[in-house]
Order: C-alpha cells, then sequence, then structure tokens
C-alpha cells in the first residue's frame, strides 16, 4: 500500500463534490482495498502517543458553526485491536497508549467518506505528541513503514499551509501561502525531507502558514514511509481562503 497525505481543509469537504474532493475519490477508487487504514490526523494531539484501540470509533464532530448535515453525519468505520497492537510493537520501546475513548475526528472522516465511502474498511487512528519535534514524527513513519506490506494505508490528513486567522473568505491566496506552498511542494518532488523537517527557516512565509506545526505534522510520517526509489506523486494542489493549502500527495 502506498503512503498518502491529504490537505483536508474545511469540515465541508465532507459534504462537497468539487475538484479535491473528487481527488480523494479517484485515490480511493484507484487503490486495491486496504486491510485497514492508519489515520495521523491534525486534530488529535495528546501528550505521549495513543492509538485507537476500540472495535467500534465513534465519529467525531469537533467542529461548531457548520450546517447540522453535517453534524449529523456518521462515519461509522469498525475499529481493529491487532493494528492498534501493531502500531505499539513497531514503535517499541516508545510507549504507545491503547486509547478506547477518541474515535474518528473530521480530519480522518472528512476524507476518509470519500476515499472509502462505504465505511468498509477499518480505520485506526495514532494521536501527534505535542511533546515532540518534527524529527520525531517523521522518525514515526520510518518505523510504521512495515505496515505497507501488510496491506495498511497510512493516511497523514492536516495542510501544509494552515492560518485560521488570516483566512480570506473571498478566496484569492495570500503571496506568504502561495509562496510557502510551493516551496514545500518543491522539495517534496526533489525529496528534500531535511528542508521539510525545518521549514521554519523560510521566515516570515513559515511563521504565516505554520502558525502552529500540528496541521503540518502529519505530513511527516508520510514522507518518514516513503522508501528509497519511491517519489511522491501529487494528487491535488491549491490555496483555498487565503491561507488554507490542500496539497495532497501520495508515495509509493
Amino acid at each position: 500500500m502506498p503512503a498518502v497525505f491529504i490537505g483536508h481543509g474545511s469540515p465541508m469537504n465532507a459534504l462537497e463534490r468539487n475538484r479535491y474532493t473528487e481527488a480523494w475519490r479517484a485515490l480511493g477508487a484507484a487503490l486495491p482495498k486496504p486491510q485497514a487504514v492508519l489515520c495521523i490526523s491534525a486534530h488529535w494531539l495528546t501528550r505521549g502517543l495513543a492509538v485507537t484501540a476500540m472495535a467500534g470509533p465513534r465519529t467525531i464532530h469537533d467542529f461548531g458553526g457548520f450546517p447540522r448535515e453535517l453534524s449529523a453525519l456518521q462515519y461509522p468505520a469498525p475499529g481493529d485491536a491487532v493494528l492498534a497492537a501493531r502500531v505499539a510493537e513497531l514503535l517499541a520501546p516508545t510507549r504507545v497508549a491503547q486509547d478506547l475513548s477518541w474515535g474518528l475526528d473530521h480530519g480522518a472522516w472528512s476524507v476518509l467518506v470519500h476515499l472509502f465511502p462505504q465505511a468498509d474498511v477499518p480505520v485506526v487512528q495514532l494521536s501527534l505528541d505535542a511533546n515532540q519535534p518534527a524529527g520525531f514524527h517523521y522518525a514515526l513513519g520510518q518505523r510504521l513503514s512495515a505496515l505497507r506490506d501488510e496491506g495498511v494505508l497510512i493516511l497523514g490528513s492536516g495542510n501544509v499551509v494552515h492560518n485560521l486567522g488570516r483566512i480570506d473568505w473571498s478566496g484569492g491566496a495570500y503571496d506568504w501561502a502561495t509562496r510557502f506552498n510551493d516551496w514545500a511542494r518543491a522539495r517534496i518532488e526533489r525529496d528534500e525531507h531535511a528542508a521539510l523537517l525545518a521549514w521554519q527557516a523560510q521566515g516570515e512565509d513559515a511563521r504565516l502558514a505554520v502558525p502552529t506545526p500540528e496541521h503540518y505534522w502529519p505530513l511527516l510520517p508520510v514522507l518518514g514511509a516513503q522508501r528509497a526509489g519511491e517519489s511522491a506523486q501529487l494528487l491535488s494542489d491549491g490555496v483555498e481562503m487565503g491561507s488554507i493549502g490542500m496539497l495532497a500527495l501520495r508515495v509509493g
């Protein structure tokens, strides 16, 4: 299986058919059906690592101010306790808590509803560790890459550019958002992972594009899961609402 990063954007993408969600649907249709999905979402940030291990993860509506239709949406994919245990095994000696309370947040299900609309593929979420730096999250992908040989789709869900405080509803992209997105895309295409781990070196553009790291971090385990001889394939790209990057890619 490949490893995939999706710029998920607004939760409304769960309901909408647009050029981004059509790209996600095309990817889901083209892939062989995974044994399971391991999702690393920007919306589950913990102290230490945790992985969902329940049989039936709940659909978490972690947002407000959206239409009732979105809050009513359910994504009833099963969980996979065996995969959760396997994740902990691969990441040992780093401790990974077996979580029975979280579920699937909108960073996961707003994408999965297009990738696998029948909700018939088991899904496990792995959290981001708020106490750890970028290199830690990249190394997670290196250690979890073996799951690809076991039929598991590794899915990172975030946004390379994500600044909610600077959203422009008129739709035009800020210059700094475009520059940083273009810089990141070029580094991804050239396999320059060290530069992507040190994105702050891009100065003011990076400060504005990544004011907090949680939406950028899910890119890093996907790149970490990339293997020698593999190249990244762009699935979609663009900057919406001024400051939300929609870049998506697969490796493998």
